[in-house]
């Protein structure tokens, strides 16, 4: 054996024992993280499901309310960063905000007066939103423990979770058999797939309620981000209860309008009653479509100091763009700093508030017989 083939049998061993080395971390590091998920809550078991690609990424997920945990992504400089608010423990999770990274139901967002009328029944629901319902009650599905379990698929490792919400939970008709899938392709692209049953007519409007920061959590403000949302106009609100007077307000030429990419910090405090009334931007956008349904881009944000670059696709008819207006600091997160005001942003995909109070709005009705399927994808790359 010469000189030059001992060389590279060094090099491929000292090659193979680093990656062996990483992956044996990395499993050790995913082990650790996944402990302080286990935990029995109302009887049944949460825990941490870990996807990741070629390209290093990774997503890790909960059953505890559906929620997404962290998301690690790289920058222009393949630097990885998690790109999530939220917390380190699932201890955390249950005492802190119910809504970093959930999922969202029976009803996102908000419901006027917690009440609404479903051929000629009125139905009443919890009151945690001034005098109305949001996210559906304090008792979501965000605070649920899912039936959850990995699949192995052509694609890749799918998560798939199920919930089945009984007969008048949260005030809501109807029981509902809830399914939400994760996938993480080699794209980059997190794939979230919801269906649903109901053996009552019901109303649903579901979505994954994620603070995002592509600096990097607890990095400060998401105020710098390049942002653009593909649509004309937003479900006008009448105050500050952020209650919808069921207008479409066109807000093209005015500080709402992201049809070309802005600065999401330029007219934020902007002297426009929309803004007034949200401190900011927490809207829903009216998304252009060509046809009911279809599979279209919603929005997308760039981070001009490291090139992370983040779009949104959706079958939803609306995005609620969120600025993180109500953090105040009162929350603690993964890396020890408070989550103060516009600390992570939301791209809420939705159908409209209030829509079961609002007959030209997109319909929320759900009936038996009829399978409730919606699709979001959050791609991530860097430019």
């Amino acid at each position: 054996m010469n000189k030059l083939t001992k060389s590279i049998l060094t090099s491929f061993v000292i090659s193979g024992a680093l990656i062996l080395a990483v992956s044996c971390a990395n499993m050790k590091n995913n082990d650790n993280q996944k402990k302080l998920f286990e935990k029995e809550i109302n009887g049944k078991q949460t825990t941490l499901f870990t996807l990741q690609n070629k390209n290093g990424m990774k997503v890790t997920l909960t059953n505890y309310g559906g929620k997404i945990v962290n998301i690690w992504v790289p920058d222009k400089n393949g630097n990885l960063a998690d790109i999530l608010l939220g917390f380190n423990t699932i201890d955390e999770y249950v005492k802190g905000s119910k809504s970093f990274g959930a999922t969202v139901g029976r009803y996102a967002n908000r419901i006027a007066k917690a009440t609404f009328t479903l051929d000629s029944v009125a139905y009443q629901l919890p009151v945690n939103n001034g005098p109305n319902c949001i996210h559906g009650g304090p008792d979501g599905f965000y605070s649920k423990v899912f039936d959850a379990k990995e699949v192995e698929t052509a694609e890749g490792k799918v998560v798939e979770m199920h919930y089945v919400s009984p007969d008048g939970e949260s005030g809501f008709p109807g029981k509902l058999d809830f399914n939400v899938s994760f996938k993480l392709t080699e794209k980059n692209e997190l794939v979230i797939n919801y269906t649903a049953t109901t053996d009552k007519p019901t109303v649903l409007n579901v979505t994954n309620h994620s603070y995002f920061n592509l600096k990097g959590e607890g990095k400060g403000e998401i105020t710098g981000i390049e942002v653009v949302v593909n649509g004309d106009s937003i479900a006008e609100v009448a105050n500050k209860e952020m209650i919808p007077t069921g207008v479409y307000r066109n807000i093209l030429n005015t500080p709402m309008d992201f049809k070309t990419p802005r600065i999401a910090g330029k007219d934020i405090d902007a002297d426009y009653d929309q803004l007034n009334y949200g401190g900011g931007y927490d809207h829903a956008w009216i998304l252009n479509k060509t046809k009911k349904g279809e599979l279209s881009f919603a929005a997308s944000a760039y981070e001009p100091e490291n090139g992370r670059f983040m779009e949104v696709y959706t079958t939803e008819p609306s995005v609620q763009f969120f600025t993180g207006n109500s953090l105040n600091g009162s929350q603690t997160g993964k890396s020890g700093v408070a989550y103060a005001k516009r600390t992570g942003f939301c791209f809420e995909t939705q159908h409209l508030p209030d829509s079961p109070n609002h007959p030209n709005f997109p319909s929320t009705v759900l009936r038996p017989g009829e399978i409730f399927n919606s699709t979001t994808i959050f791609k991530f790359s860097v430019k």
